[in-house]
């Protein structure tokens, strides 16, 4: 019987595709699981199996092979033992990608703790938000934090690697694949905590199927995912979902660099990359593409829409198909447009089509499935009932997917309803424009208007407001242009990456 990996075409996809295929891709079973052992320990075997690449901001590379992780990770469990962490425990971990962050990771979950990723970048008052919300027994950091009542916090520096040395090198998991693995937070302000979502080690199964479809991910692939795996793309889709299926991934540590990321690239010999749209932005306003050559195959891209210049830059830049991969933290990855698939033909500014095995629609208000072309909220089919994305969007009579924005970044001027997403593409078709986001403000008149923040490529010139109202009125229609345009320095942005709107609106 074949494996779905040994699948890469659309049609296959969808005709292959089922639950007991996708377990035959694991050592685990419904009933016994653990992401560790799944991610780590069964490609050990061989001692010199690059697992992670680590490109550091401070030009550092790093190479942390399968063995030497299953060898970590057995080490910090039999420390978390000796420390007296009870399974169940939370162990929350705020480090970048390191030698120490992967060992505290696996070595959590491999004993069968919950691991609770927190972005390096979080102040005080984030870190104690979350710390209070989910209560770990441990906090690994090398930031200042301060004291926490119920949390004791160590600093992973070499003392404490070295001191890891004297426990054994190997521990054998026994988790149930229905036991908590993970906790994960979403890039919500300090101020509106986002409720962690909790993770199964069985989950690790689940994004597998985003990763075959999303992601196009293939053993012998030399994957790389810039994102933080504070966040769920760099945790799921760019670390655990490429290791389960033994593929060497990698990623990048310390402060986000376009330049160094292209380094990465170029040096690693990346062929399947799956970024944020911003790191696409980046790499495109860097101007430093050209110096470094590169070999990708497969592209694929989250978080946002990308914008038209940008996708023509990739895909000119890097010679392969930027794909669209979409899903929320909350219920995973539900759209895609299956990089490597020769008989899948991505349309550009559109979502994808269903990941295989799931069942998908748009609705509208009054609960009724939308007919093509008409916009509404994406839901997805879930333990029976349709779960909300709290996504607008629409599908087309060919069944691809377009997305029409957060259903709270929907702009009502007047009576007409307008996305963000269309009037940033055609801001951003003006050659003095960096970046641009679009929110709606209120009017006395019209309800709301249309109000542009646009980070200008030099200094905003007289008249380039005008200029840039002119063009999207000439592309879009006359009620969708700017009224109030903003020139800003740089648009605040979520740990993950994304166009902060709700800090935008606040400032108005």
């Amino acid at each position: 019987m074949s494996l779905l990996t040994e699948y890469t075409t659309h049609a296959d996809a969808l005709r292959h595709f089922d639950g007991a295929a996708l377990w035959n891709l694991f050592d685990g079973d419904r009933a016994h699981l653990n992401i560790s052992h799944e991610c780590i320990d069964r490609w050990a075997g061989d001692p010199a199996r690059a697992a992670i690449r680590i490109a550091h901001a401070d030009g550092r590379d790093e190479v942390l092979s399968f063995a030497d992780l299953s060898v970590w990770a057995a080490r910090f469990a039999h420390w978390l033992a000796r420390e007296g962490v009870q399974p169940g425990d939370r162990v929350a971990i705020m480090l970048d990608p390191s030698l120490a962050f992967y060992a505290a990771l696996f070595g959590t979950m491999k004993y069968g703790a919950v691991a609770v990723p927190l972005f390096t970048l979080f102040g005080p008052d984030g870190v104690r938000l979350r710390v209070d919300d989910c209560l770990p027994v441990l906090l690994l950091t090398e930031a200042g934090i301060g004291p926490l009542p119920a949390t004791r916090v160590v600093t992973p520096d070499d003392a404490f690697l070295r001191a890891l040395t004297a426990f054994p090198g190997e521990y054998t998991a026994t988790t149930s694949a229905d036991a908590m693995a993970l906790y994960q937070y979403t890039s919500g302000t300090t101020r509106d905590l986002p409720e962690a979502v909790k993770h199964t080690h069985r989950a690790v199964v689940v994004v597998c199927a985003a990763a075959l479809y999303g992601t196009g991910v293939r053993p012998g692939d030399r994957f790389f995912c810039p994102s933080s795996p504070a966040w769920g793309h760099g945790l799921w889709h760019g670390t655990l979902a490429p290791l389960a299926l033994g593929v060497s991934t990698g990623t990048m540590s310390g402060r986000f660099d376009p330049e160094r990321l292209l380094r990465a690239l170029s040096e690693y010999k990346i062929d399947n990359l799956s970024a944020a749209a911003t790191h696409y932005r980046m790499m495109k306003n860097s101007g430093a593409a050209n110096r470094y050559p590169t070999t990708l195959k497969k592209m694929s891209f989250t978080g946002e829409p990308v914008d038209s210049e940008t996708l023509a830059f990739a895909e000119a830049h890097f010679g392969a198909r930027l794909c669209s991969m979409y899903g929320t933290t909350e219920i995973g990855v539900i759209l895609a447009d299956f990089p490597g698939a020769a008989d899948h033909t991505p349309k550009p500014g559109a979502l994808g089509k269903p990941i295989p095995g799931l069942r998908l629609r748009v609705e509208a208000p009054d609960g009724t499935e939308c007919p093509p072309d008409q916009t509404g909220e994406i839901k997805v089919w879930r333990h029976g009932t349709w779960l909300p994305t709290k996504d607008r969007g629409r599908v087309d009579p060919d069944g691809y997917f377009w997305h029409a924005g957060r259903a709270d970044d929907v702009i009502i001027s007047a009576g007409w309803t307008i996305g963000p997403a269309e009037v940033e593409d055609a801001i951003m078709k003006h050659p003095a424009v960096a970046e641009a986001a679009v929110i709606g403000v209120p009017d006395p008149l019209r309800g709301q208007i249309v109000k542009a923040f646009v980070v200008a490529k030099a200094i905003a010139t007289p008249g380039l407001a005008e200029e840039i109202q002119a063009l999207v009125r000439s592309r879009l229609s006359q009620h969708e242009y700017p009224r109030a345009i903003e020139f800003v320095d740089s648009l605040p942005k979520t740990p993950a990456g994304k166009v902060n709107r709700k800090i935008l609106r606040e400032r108005t």
